[in-house]
């Protein structure tokens, strides 16, 4: 049974389901419900909605965080607000049976809509900042398209309960996996970068998705929490790429898998300064061997080359618990292997 399929089949007590559905049974905390159903908000993006002061929506944010209805997390001087898994099997068919097209729900929908927009312009007007390197790194490799059918090819059709990509950026591993897992969470360090995240996931009606800013060598997340760890470009960015595969192994569940994506070696050194890399692309036998001192089994690796010759290999690596490997690997990935794309 898959981590997701635990968590779902706990049940609430029934004093306690009482008291979830008490502190739901209110005008505006039902609305609140509502609009985190479509996927997590500040306390300013409810107070603009709703048209209430903050004092009062921190009040019924309060009642329902301490009902566990709702969920709390930081990200810099921000808190954000979503609903909470634990108490799915009661505030899902409650919302799920709302009429959200008669006021004040549509009202409602109309506002975030409007605040959504204005969070992709502000997200939007970022990433232009950024582009120019983002296209001229691009511009180095083999395209993106490749690359995740690469990734998609690479975990094959095995189910993904939980997932979380490690330094998300933009959000674009979220984009191409977060459909396919039924839990999906994305850490970064930057709070700039998760509102682009943000931004785009809603963009693809991904608003569920839960981001939050942390420390990759150091995930705020219990340990074997997700059937899923990848951590896409996101090592060259860093002193101690070693210390990062061991708190990312440290997530991995048992019998789950974690996806590494990088560059292979190259000798670009303008990348230090034009990019920020600290390293410029590692080995295969590298990455596994980290994978290895961090308890995981590397089963599949494959170069993606590029057609021109002074242009970046992108290089996949696909782990799991050692211990456990030859028992859960599927049949693209039995034994380990190595593919050139």
């Amino acid at each position: 049974m898959s981590i997701e399929a635990e968590r779902q089949a706990g049940s609430i007590p029934f004093p306690e389901a009482l008291g979830v559905l008490r502190a739901a049974a209110e005008e505006t905390r039902l609305r609140i419900l509502a609009l985190l159903a479509e996927g997590e908000l500040s306390v300013s993006d409810l107070t603009d909605i709703l048209g209430q002061s903050q004092p009062r929506i921190s009040r019924h944010l309060k009642l329902l965080v301490e009902a566990g209805l709702v969920e709390r997390h930081r990200e810099g001087a921000w808190a954000f607000f979503r609903l909470a898994e634990a108490r799915a099997g009661l505030a899902d068919p409650l919302l799920s049976g709302l009429d959200r097209t008669a006021p004040p729900l549509s009202e409602d929908r109309a506002r975030l809509d409007a605040v959504r927009t204005q969070r992709a312009e502000t997200a939007q007007t970022f990433f232009a900042r950024l582009a120019p390197k983002w296209d001229e790194l691009r511009s180095l490799h083999i395209c993106e398209t490749v690359v995740e059918a690469a990734v998609l090819d690479a975990l094959g059709k095995r189910p993904i309960g939980s997932l979380i990509d490690l330094g998300t950026g933009t959000g674009r591993m979220l984009g191409l996996l977060a459909p396919l897992a039924a839990r999906a969470t994305g850490l970064d360090s930057s709070h700039a970068m998760l509102s682009v995240a943000r931004a785009n996931l809603e963009r693809q009606g991904l608003g569920r998705v839960d981001l939050r800013q942390g420390d990759i060598h150091a995930p705020p997340f219990a340990r074997a929490s997700f059937d899923l760890v990848v951590v896409h470009q996101v090592l060259h960015y860093l002193d101690d790429p070693a210390r990062a595969l061991r708190g990312a192994a440290r997530l991995v569940a048992p019998g789950g898998r974690l996806l590494v994506v990088d560059f292979a070696p190259h000798e670009l050194e303008f990348l230090r300064t034009a990019q920020a890399h600290r390293r410029l692309g590692f080995s295969s036998d590298q990455v596994s061997n980290w994978l290895a001192e961090a308890g995981l089994a590397t089963i599949a690796t494959r170069d993606l080359a590029p057609r021109e010759s002074d242009q970046l290999t992108v290089t996949l690596w696909l782990a799991q618990d050692s211990e456990i490997q030859g028992g859960l690997a599927d049949a693209t990935t039995e034994q380990p292997r190595r593919a050139v794309a």
